[in-house]
């Protein structure tokens, strides 16, 4: 007779096994922390799905009927494999091979991104790391979708419903060439404002940015005279001349060969923070990524 697998569930499965290893309902109880009648109950059902008796009883216990013995050894790696689909897979960084997507603004591809990367090298040789820009896509979809695992933005730009951690707020500062005129001496408001700037316009063409919104509420101008839409440029460009900009302090760090100032007016900064989906949010691997991006974000000197 064909067993019938509609009456059976996970914890008749696991009753079978232990009555398969103990050979005794009492012991069998035990082991499965319930009572003698609860496992007495369940043998009547699975001798009901199998349709055979499955134990006999002797003096010394119950022995198993052959029926029984066959099901011994599929019944193990059944569930094996289910305890092996409740537990999370094992991830080893120094073996895994996978591809990392993270969405990253100019800045945190040289700030956060290149941090990343010495650390993966060291800690996880095999992965592969794709930085996709963050301008004009659909960030929350494609995090949902996983064609993006984690993202790099600002929180006023952090779509709702994603997991959000700070990773460090951030300010500005002024650099210049080495050798620049004014690379010797702190900046005044007044010298500040008459030198030539150049700007970094993500979207293009703009020559004013939060630098220009702090100084007029002060009632002062600078005098932008360049705007190039990515940071990368920035430092080529200041040491071939002798125009300064106002950046990111974490990107200034990056740029030992240009001089760092502070700038002569309180310039309000921002905080960067990592994002990601609720359906990574358990993932063993991603929780690894998310600590060591962490880690890496820790204050520079």
């Amino acid at each position: 007779m064909n067993a019938d697998i509609r009456g059976l569930d996970l914890n008749l499965l696991k009753a079978l096994d232990a009555l398969l290893d103990e050979r005794s309902v009492t012991r069998a109880a035990q082991r499965l922390a319930l009572t003698q009648p609860a496992v007495s109950g369940m043998l009547t059902r699975l001798r009901e799905c199998f349709g055979d008796p499955l134990f006999v009883r002797t003096q010394r216990g119950i022995v198993p009927t052959p029926r029984a013995l066959a099901l011994a050894a599929p019944l193990k790696q059944v569930l094996e494999g289910v305890e092996g689909l409740l537990q999370p897979a094992a991830f080893d960084p120094a073996t895994a091979a996978l591809t990392l997507n993270i969405v990253s603004t100019d800045y945190a591809l040289q700030a956060v991104v290149v941090p990343l990367l010495a650390a993966l090298r060291q800690a996880a040789p095999g992965m592969r790391v794709a930085v996709l820009p963050v301008q004009n896509r659909p960030l929350h979809a494609e995090l949902e979708r996983g064609d993006v695992d984690l993202a790099l933005i600002s929180p006023e730009h952090t779509p709702p419903d994603l997991h959000v951690r700070r990773l460090f707020d951030e300010r500005y500062v002024c650099v210049m060439r080495e050798g620049h005129p004014d690379a010797a001496a702190p900046l005044s408001l007044d010298r500040f404002c008459a030198l030539d700037h150049v700007l970094v316009s993500y979207n293009g063409g703009s020559f004013c940015g939060v630098t220009d919104e702090a100084l007029a509420v002060l009632g002062r101008q600078r005098r932008v005279t360049v705007s190039v839409t990515s940071f990368c440029v920035l430092p080529k460009i200041l040491r071939d001349s002798d125009l300064i900009a106002v950046v990111p302090r974490r990107l200034a760090l990056c740029h030992k060969e240009l001089v760092m100032r502070e700038a002569p007016l309180e310039i309000p900064g921002f905080t960067k923070t990592l994002a990601w989906h609720e359906r990574t949010h358990h993932s063993p691997v991603h929780r690894w990524l998310r600590g060591l991006l962490t880690e890496t974000c820790e204050e520079p000197g």
